[in-house]
This record gives C-alpha cells, structure tokens and sequence, in this order.
C-alpha cells in the first residue's frame, strides 16, 4: 500500500514560510507573535502526520494493523529505527520533538513556544527526510 504524503509535505513548505516569516520579524512584534503561532501548530501538524504515517509503514513489521495502532508515538518510531527505516539518533531527535510538543500543547507560555521553535530548522530536516524515505516504496 503507497502512502498518500501529500498533506505531510504541504505542512512542511507551510512551516518553512513561516519559519521565513518569524525571522523576518523582531520578538515583540504582532507579525512575530502571529509567525511564532504559525510554526507552533505547523510542527503540531507533521509530528502527528509523521506518526500516523510511520505507524502505518511499520504495521507490516507488527502481528496485525491492530498490533500497530496499539503502538504508542515512542513504540512506533523505535520500531522504525529497529527496521532501519530512521537511523537511531533520528529516533531521539523524533522523541525529543514529541516531548517539546507535549510541553508546548500543556503550557502555552512563551518559553515553552520559544524553546520549540529554536527546534524548527533541524525539525525540518528530520520531517523532510522522513517523508521522503515514506514516499520510497516499501521493500518488506
């Protein structure tokens, strides 16, 4: 089964403009405060597509498509990382993005959006590598 990532790179090229965006404006400003907001929930977005995406490519690996939407966010991309499909230390990173989107989503504060957001230019990369690597068709 092809996996539609249509959706997964739209989010993407919508967080690197206003990644764009957010650079272009000081702390402070309205624009900065609107741009902040935007990478914040853009990077909600792909985490979760990401793992929905994921989930469904490892399920060839579970004992059932049941087995594989038991699987917890942290399951499913170790799981991945065991298959070879993210390397190990893309794993954590991955991790670490789940546990900043977990602390942004329960604290709404500025810092916890601040810290988040000094995350986006490596989120990037990993979003974009991952979906390229789900485009690739299967080889189980």
């Amino acid at each position: 089964m092809a996996l539609s990532t249509e959706y997964l790179h739209r989010c993407v090229g919508t967080l690197e403009s206003a990644l764009q965006g957010l650079r272009d404006h000081q702390p402070g400003e309205t624009a900065y405060e609107i741009y902040r907001a935007a990478c914040v929930k853009e990077f909600e977005l792909i985490l979760e597509q990401c793992g929905k995406l994921l989930r469904k490519r490892i399920s060839a690996w579970t004992a059932s498509n049941r087995a594989a939407a038991r699987l917890t966010f942290r399951d499913v991309f170790r799981t991945a990382a065991q298959h070879g499909l993210i390397e190990a230390d893309e794993c954590e990173r991955w991790l670490g993005y789940r546990e900043s989107r977990n602390d942004t989503a329960h604290d709404y504060g500025e810092g916890f959006a601040e810290a988040a957001v000094r995350q986006l230019p490596q989120f990037v990369l990993d979003a974009k590598a991952l979906a390229h690597r789900l485009d690739a068709p299967r080889d189980d």
